[in-house]
Parts: structure tokens; sequence; C-alpha cells
């Protein structure tokens, strides 16, 4: 028997709050019209919008039609949700650079209407807003939007007070004009969805038929912030996160996640990701998760062939293979390792150099013990000379101390 939509939306953690029961009936048997917001604040965007996105996809694919706003007028303002300082206000320039950078990106996930918000907010003088939008909203209720609520002590300019007046001002727009009945969106946004369809039913009638829908903010299960590493935020602009380094993001996803986010963020049947996890029960060292998780993603984001060279460069990695990449893949695959450049240097230096020894004597020990391997082979010797002549393609050189700690050596001919 086929899982309605709704059904499937609850069993991937995809719908945290809805605001009418009567939207179940509406998901899972009529075609709705409905918008996600994001604001341009970057030109990228990053894996915590994506889920938002793939929930989007979703919803295309089971006959709902999107909607994607990129609020051009809404990214000047600042959302204060889930912030305890007013963000940087950014100029038209920027805001017209990230609109049509997030743009393209969105359009190659998703067959949405694109919207700016700007297009319509801008035609309003201040007297009109106030007298004709303003006057709709309580200010009692909007302090009590969580959004706000927990910005009183730390402070909150009007500026960003606002934003929930702006945001439900788009919802109403999209409503009136485009025929959009549902707003979706991460729980941090039920407050501005709240205040959209209170707009909608004080301006038009109390009975008008708009909805809303969120989902949990994505979690890590050991409690650290969900997309982000020591390099910082994911991306999903090539350019800001290799594909490379966005397969290893999510290979490098703990046991305990690796489930819940098959669930939440790949188009693989329910049927198949209960295989997957039997297959993890029974060899949890085969990662057998992990695999199919970030090829899936990897896959949806940057292609098959980027997917099949993040592999190759993993196992050449992993096999010592250093002959078989280029210098840009090694760089990608060692981004976190500390990194020297030289023209030749001892052996001893170049492991004090790298942090890989604390003294030359603790170098020394290295060496002697047998621990330490340049391009795969021990060193044997404290007389060597590390230099372009010991250098894969003439132009760097991996060195390891043990089974994990690792250093790049680039060549100063080569840069």
């Amino acid at each position: 028997m086929t899982m309605k939509l709704y059904d499937e939306l609850l069993a991937r953690g995809a719908v945290a709050q809805i605001t009418d029961d009567e939207l179940i009936t509406q998901l899972n048997s009529s075609s709705l019209t409905f918008y996600l917001g994001i604001d341009p604040t970057g030109d990228s965007l990053h894996v915590g919008h994506l889920f938002g996105l793939i929930n989007c996809r979703r919803l295309q694919d089971a006959g709902h039609k999107p909607v994607l706003l990129v609020g051009g007028a809404t990214g000047m303002i600042g959302d204060p949700s889930g912030k305890s300082a007013e963000r940087n206000l950014l100029d038209q320039a920027a805001i017209d650079h990230n609109v049509a950078s997030l743009t393209a990106q969105i359009t190659k996930l998703i067959d949405a209407k694109m919207v700016n918000n700007y297009a319509w907010t801008q035609s309003y003088d201040v007297i009109s807003f106030l007298r004709d939008i303003g006057k709709h909203f309580s200010i009692n209720t909007m302090i009590a939007k969580d959004s706000v609520k927990s910005r009183l002590d730390s402070g909150i300019s009007y500026t960003e007070f606002s934003y929930q007046v702006l945001q439900a001002l788009d919802y109403y727009h999209l409503y009136k004009d485009e025929g959009v009945r549902l707003q979706v969106g991460g729980t941090e946004q039920w407050g501005n969805i709240t205040a959209g369809l209170d707009l909608i039913r004080r301006i038009l009638a109390p009975n008008e038929q708009a909805y809303g829908l969120c989902w949990e903010l994505i979690t890590k299960s050991d409690g650290t912030k969900f997309g982000k590493t020591e390099q910082g935020a994911i991306w999903l602009d090539p350019e800001k996160t290799t594909p490379y380094a966005f397969y290893q993001f999510w290979y490098n996803t703990a046991d305990e996640d690796a489930i819940r986010y098959l669930k939440k963020f790949t188009f693989l049947s329910l049927d198949e990701i209960a295989t997957i996890q039997q297959q993890m029960n029974e060899a949890p060292q085969e990662r057998a998760a992990q695999h199919r998780l970030a090829e899936e993603l990897t896959t949806l984001i940057h292609s098959s062939q980027a997917t099949a060279d993040a592999i190759r460069v993993s196992n050449a990695l992993f096999n010592q293979d250093y002959d078989s990449l280029t210098l840009e893949e090694v760089k990608a695959g060692f981004q976190d390792v500390a990194t020297i450049t030289i023209q030749s240097m001892n052996i001893l230096d170049v492991l004090t150099e790298t942090g890989l020894a604390s003294s030359k004597s603790e170098a020394r020990r290295y060496v002697e013990s047998g621990g330490i391997t340049l391009n795969h082979q021990r060193i044997d010797s404290i007389d060597v000379e590390v230099n372009p002549s010991t250098a894969i393609h003439g132009s760097f050189s991996v060195l390891r101390r043990g089974k994990k700690q690792y250093a790049m050596i680039l060549f100063s001919t080569t840069i």
C-alpha cells in the first residue's frame, strides 16, 4: 500500500507543526501552490538550506506547485530568528548579486517559479505601508513571537522587529496574486508564517483557506551544529566547498545520524533505507549508510561525475596512491592538515616545522622507530633531504607519522 504524502513527510522528519488539520487532507489529495522564502544574506546556499529545498522537491513530486521567494527586500532588513545580535545590512548591489546567485542554485534543484519580494515591496511608501499593512498588527502579538521574545534582553532594532510584517506581506501578496495557499519553513519561521496567515484573514476574510507547515531545524546527535566543520559552513557552491569536501562531509556522518539523514536528505524509498539500516546493523564497519548518503547528495548537488571523482580521490588517499592524483586533488584531500612550502629541508626540520614532532629529538625517535613515511615510502635515515627530487610530479610530498598524522609539503618552485 502506497504511503500518503503527509505520512511520508512525518516518517522523514519533515513535519514539526501545521496550522490546521485540514492541511493533511489538502496535502494528500489536492494540488496546493506553496512557497518557501530564502533571504539572500550570502551568494551561496549551504547545507542548512538543503532540507527545506528537498522538502519542496518532495511536495512538487507529489503534485504540488512550488514558488521560491528570494527576499531582495527582507534580505535588506534581516530576520531576527535564531540570532543574538543585529545582522550587518547589505547594500543593493550585494543583494542583487546574491539574489542572482541563489536563483541559479535553486533552479538546478527545483522546477519552481522564482519571485523576489523587492518587486512588490518597493512600491510602498511609508504612510501607505503603515496605514494599509501596519494597522493590522498588534504590538503585543508581535512581541510574543519567539523570534522577537528571544531578543528582548539583548536588544532588537525596530528594523528587525518589523521583519515579520514584511514577511506577512509576502504571504498576503502571494496568496492574492499567485494563488499560494501554503507557506513552509523551519520552526524558527513559525511566528512569521502565522503573522502572514493573520494578515490574509484580516484584510480579506476570516475564513480564507491558507496554511503553514514547519519542520524542525536539523541537529547532530552529539549536540554540535549541523552543517558546520572546522573550516566553516558546507556550501553548495563548488568554488566555496569542493565536491570532494562536500562528499567527505556526508561520508563522515556519525552512525547515530546516518539513517536519519538518509530519510531527510535523499529520495531513496523508506523501504530501501530500511534495507541499508539492516546492512549497517550487520556490518557497521562497512559504513553502508554513509557511503550511500555521500553518493546521493554529491550527485544531487554536483553530478555523478563529481561523485565518481570524489570516490576515486578518497580511495587513492586511503591507499596512499598519491601518484594518481593531481596537486589540487591532494590539496582538497588534505585541506585540514598542516602545509608548508620549502625549497629543501632535512627531514627532522620538516617534522618539527609541520608539527608532526615537537622537537628534533622527538623527530629523530620517530624516524629511527620507522614511524615516518614520505609519499608512502618509509624514511629510514635522519639525513634524508626533502626536496623536489623526492616529490610527486616534482610538486608536492605527503608526510605521515604513524597511521593518521599527516602534513603536506609544497615546493617553492611550484608557486
